[in-house]
């Protein structure tokens, strides 16, 4: 049976949600896949047109075609749902810096996060879906089409089952239950990091961890995904010349803790949504949760040396 106490707004139903989020997630898959091979999308969705033919290529075409199937079918479904949409699509018309939406229950979703990979043609890349309660996520879905795994995440959900909060399903429905890594020491530790977000810092504080080895791996849900499976441990996010953002973050932090996992700055602080910008800035840290207040201790003390007053 599947826990029944995620914070939902009253009236709402746990199981209802889950099915038709479920459906429109493998649904967003069927739609990705067609654009990244060049196929005709189902659904009624347009073919991607080429710049010379009048439109802005398949990763814009596949943005907004998953943008809007997941914005209406969620309209659609709970039409009078005290809850606001916000996606990585409607930022700019929807935020105002330094304005928080009015909005004590708000999804953020990101239609195609990995943008690079999805051209690139690596399969890294995911569709994130997360339900913020007073500006921390309560729910969260991270869904990798390629792989065909669709992971759920119940913050602070009661386990009722072997599975508890969090969990990966197959497209025949079948769950699974994630295997975070037992690694402690340090130098036993495994990175996963950025392929296209690297700097100079980012690579001095990795040495300065002395973790074991790392892995290259694009969009923060597949990151995030290779910490569920056991195959990494922890992730690194080092604000640059820009940050990443809350449909970045909040659907990948809400399956991670709901796993048991820990997902915070490097000085302990939370993360939160909904600040009015959209930013994420900082050193995040996403973690199994075994070494995380010894990771995060390190970090901000490299922090402190490799850059004096940069804020964690």
């Amino acid at each position: 049976m599947m826990a029944a106490s995620c914070c939902l707004p009253a009236g709402l139903d746990l199981e209802e949600l889950l099915a038709l989020l479920r459906r429109l997630c493998w649904e967003s898959a069927a739609i990705l896949r067609a654009y990244a091979r060049g196929e005709q999308p189902p659904f009624g969705y347009g073919a991607a047109l080429s710049v010379d033919e009048g439109g802005e290529g398949p990763v814009t075409a596949a943005d907004l075609a998953v943008n809007q199937h997941l914005l209406e079918g969620l309209a659609q479904a709970f039409p009078d749902a005290p809850w606001t949409l916000l996606s990585e699509e409607t930022a700019k018309e929807q935020l105002s810096a330094g304005v928080s939406l009015e909005a004590d229950w708000l999804w953020i979703l990101d239609p195609l996060d990995g943008t690079r990979d999805f051209l690139q043609g690596t399969g890294e890349y995911a569709v994130h879906l997360a339900l913020v309660h007073q500006r921390q996520p309560v729910l969260g879905v991270v869904l990798l089409p390629e792989k065909e795994e669709l992971w759920f995440g119940l913050v602070g959900a009661a386990a009722e089952d072997l599975i508890g909060g969090a969990w990966r399903e197959n497209p025949a429905g079948e769950r699974f239950a994630p295997q975070l890594s037992e690694r402690r020491e340090p130098a036993e530790l495994v990175l996963v990091a950025s392929r296209n977000h690297r700097d100079q810092r980012l690579e001095q504080l990795v040495q300065a961890l002395d973790l074991g080895s790392s892995l290259a791996v694009g969009s923060v849900g597949c990151k995030v995904a290779t910490i569920l499976r056991g195959e990494t441990d922890l992730y690194l996010s080092l604000s640059g010349r820009s940050a990443p953002k809350d449909w970045d973050m909040a659907a990948p932090e809400a399956v991670l803790r709901a796993a048991g996992g820990a997902f915070s700055h490097a000085d302990g602080r939370p993360l939160r949504y909904n600040n009015g910008d959209g930013l994420q800035a900082g050193c995040l840290i996403a973690s199994h949760g075994l070494s995380h207040a010894e990771l995060c201790e390190r970090a901000a003390a490299a922090m402190a040396r490799i850059d004096p007053g940069f804020v964690v």
